[in-house]
């Protein structure tokens, strides 16, 4: 919500609500569906959310072929483009790579780019300054720094973010620290970025210390939940927010009880769509699994 105390940002797509890490769907012999990648693109679109975000943790970018990832895009881009803003994962471990991605997505007709930190070996501060210069200027397209040391193994300081908030086309940050202190001091250092919390844990906690969206897991299966949770926020309702965020809570817990990643897609199963099998070596839940998980979604009647 904005008033006039709120600073202006610098985002040219004005990013904010809820933007799902859109999942990508594959065949039984784990080869690319697209038609169900787009799909599932649309099935958010259409159930209200601000933005999609292919080609994130969800959308299992690292097992990916970079040729399978510029058709991900041409898919989604052709599915909901126009429509809503499509930012697109083009990070990589290495800045050559990155920039290769990041051209690419621009020529496929994305609206942004989202960045994660090079992974694997270590970032100094240097490096990261270097690392994004680089991408920024080698494209036309607002960059969304992603943050997610759990992952990469590469944390920010606020003073790197600080350099990084100086370059050219860097408008925003995904945070996946849930390091909510960390957070908070970055907003409030670099008001004018777009912030956007990337834990579906902290929504609410997120949107309290000035973000202006979320990229949110859970809304790739039940994105009416979460643009509700961000709807009842902006209308100053924080008593339903709140009630909200604990139904998300839930809605999270069930999702993390299989193998790592497999809940989005198990869930999406009940809610009768299929984006089939995970990329190995990720899996699906097993039948027990799947059984324990459909009668704890059944239980909080969000289908």
């Amino acid at each position: 919500m904005t008033d006039e105390t709120t600073p202006a940002s610098i985002d040219p797509l004005d990013l904010h609500g809820v933007v799902p890490p859109t999942v990508t769907a594959f065949h039984e012999d784990e080869s690319l569906d697209l038609e169900t990648t787009a799909a599932h693109a649309r099935f958010v679109v259409d159930r209200g959310v601000h933005g999609v975000f292919p080609l994130g943790t969800n959308g299992e970018f690292p097992l990916l072929t970079s040729e399978e990832r510029e058709e991900v895009l041409e898919a989604v881009v052709a599915e909901v483009g126009g429509e809503v803003p499509v930012i697109a994962g083009v990070g990589a471990p290495s800045t050559r790579e990155t920039i290769r991605n990041a051209a690419t997505a621009q020529d496929i007709g994305v609206d942004g780019l989202v960045v994660v930190t090079p992974f694997y070996f270590p970032l100094d501060h240097e490096s990261a300054v270097t690392h994004y210069t680089r991408v920024a200027e080698a494209v036309d397209l607002p960059v969304y720094i992603y943050h997610i040391p759990s992952r990469t193994g590469n944390a920010l300081s606020l003073d790197t973010l600080s350099d990084l908030a100086a370059i050219d086309n860097v408008v925003g940050l995904k945070d996946s620290s849930k390091d909510v202190p960390w957070l908070s001091q970055a907003v409030d250092a670099q008001p004018d970025l777009t912030f956007l919390v990337g834990s579906d844990s902290l929504l609410f906690s997120g949107l309290s210390v000035g973000c202006r969206g979320m990229v949110s897991a859970v809304a790739n299966v039940y994105p009416e939940l979460v643009v509700d949770l961000y709807d009842a926020f902006e209308a100053g309702d924080r008593d339903r927010a709140k009630d909200l965020q604990s139904t998300v809570f839930r809605v999270r817990g069930a999702l993390k009880e299989g193998p790592y990643m497999a809940g989005v897609k198990s869930a999406l199963e009940l809610r009768d769509f299929d984006a089939g099998p995970l990329r190995s070596p990720l899996r699906r839940m097993d039948a027990d699994q799947q059984a324990t998980l459909e009668n704890t979604l059944s239980s909080l009647e969000l289908h």
